[in-house]
């Protein structure tokens, strides 16, 4: 254990002031954030589930996600780290090959994170396998929510909104995206939530993160942000029998400027999709209003995925289109929940679905970015459920300019 100049560290296990720092750690140059420790003790107790970080650093150094040599993939295999194949049901030590679209790769991913047993957790935690809601009423009738309902949806996204904003924190270039998904599940499960992708149909991990030409559902893994890139979070929180659903893309580091109008104009679709949101407009109006500011910046709009309706079930009626001139049905009613959730394409609206059967990627490889909010349709127009609080994160330039 080597010795931390400036006493200005925490302990990474009982985050008491932190004097030594572990020596393997400096070795690689990894952050010292993470490899400081109050004591030989804490050092020791930590080693178990420390070492899995110099894996990590050895698996992104690199650079494609393969394993440079059979030693190095014995032990990311021993340590839990693989490749996700078949939508989480499988894994594999070598990467899959692909006929990639852009320029970024998988990584092996860790092992699936624990819940405490005291957390209440929905019917697809031990086996993967939603039991209600595929067959449930509620996917063809758009359910009016009660009073309780609407107050424990209240409760339940407005800690999904704190979690995310935890995740917001840590973004930097050198962070894993495991490393955000070990966030996102520890500050669930300290909320006394439970992390709802966790295990739904057999997805692996707590979160979902897309990084880049990514579109949706990307598996964290131990590829490390890079200077320049994007990455969406998608957290949803499930606590007293409800769930909550956001997402928000960031910034890592500094992102050129075809990025940065990307991300911005994302955020102003979703704005201006929730502005309209109020009982007797159709529900297929939505993706008139995304679809018309898109494309008046040359953006495209995914059609694969949409937004959905949320309370007791995690996915349920109303479809919710992103796209112009679709055919969703019906009409907004004060009560209703539902997600609007554009995922806005720099270059074509086509997607393409990666070996793990759940991250999907641009056609053309190049960048997507995406926002979503849970709303609560009232009497008199809407109620943003997920919306941002004064003590979330300052990230997003043009709220500073408003």
């Amino acid at each position: 254990m080597a010795d931390v100049a400036e006493n200005t560290l925490s302990c990474a296990r009982c985050g008491k002031p932190a004097h030594l720092q572990c020596p393997k750690c400096i070795e690689l140059k990894l952050p010292r954030e993470g490899a400081a420790f109050c004591s030989q003790d804490c050092f020791k107790d930590s080693w178990s589930s420390h070492k899995s970080v110099h894996l990590k650093a050895k698996l992104s150094s690199t650079g494609t996600g393969a394993p440079s040599d059979k030693n190095l993939e014995k032990d990311a295999v021993s340590e839990g780290w693989q490749y996700c194949m078949r939508r989480g049901q499988s894994r594999t030590a070598k990467l899959p090959h692909f006929d990639w679209t852009g320029t970024l790769r998988p990584f092996p991913i860790s092992r699936n994170r624990i819940v405490p047993a005291h957390i209440d957790k929905p019917d697809w935690a031990v086996d993967g396998i939603p039991k209600i809601e595929p067959n449930s009423e509620l996917q063809q009738v758009v359910e009016i929510k009660t009073p309780d309902q609407i107050e424990r949806l209240r409760e339940t996204c407005r800690i999904a909104r704190e979690v995310l904003d935890v995740a917001a924190r840590m973004i930097h270039p050198g962070v894993t995206t495991d490393e955000i998904d070990r966030v996102v599940h520890e500050a669930t499960i300290a909320a006394g939530g439970y992390p709802s992708p966790l295990n739904y149909n057999f997805f692996p991990k707590s979160c979902c993160t897309s990084v880049n030409e990514v579109i949706c559902h990307g598996i964290p893994d131990a590829r490390k942000l890079e200077d320049g890139d994007i990455v969406n979070v998608d957290v949803t929180v499930y606590y007293k029998g409800v769930h909550g659903d956001l997402n928000e893309t960031y910034f890592v580091g500094n992102v050129d400027e075809e990025s940065r109008r990307l991300v911005q104009c994302t955020y102003e679709c979703l704005e201006k999709a929730i502005s309209v949101v109020k009982p007797g407009v159709r529900f297929r109006e939505i993706g008139e209003v995304i679809n018309r500011h898109a494309t008046m910046s040359g953006l495209s709009v995914v059609k694969s995925y949409c937004g959905h309706g949320i309370g007791e079930l995690f996915h349920c009626a109303p479809n919710i289109p992103h796209y112009a001139r679709n055919k969703a049905v019906g009409v907004m009613k004060a009560g209703q929940t539902f997600t609007i959730e554009p995922m806005i394409n720099a270059g074509v609206w086509r997607d393409r679905m990666w070996p793990d059967g759940w991250t999907a990627v641009t056609a053309d490889g190049k960048r997507s970015a995406q926002f979503e909010h849970t709303l609560l349709v009232t009497e008199t127009g809407v109620e943003v459920l997920t919306a941002r609080l004064p003590s979330s994160p300052n990230v997003f330039p043009w709220l500073n300019q408003q």
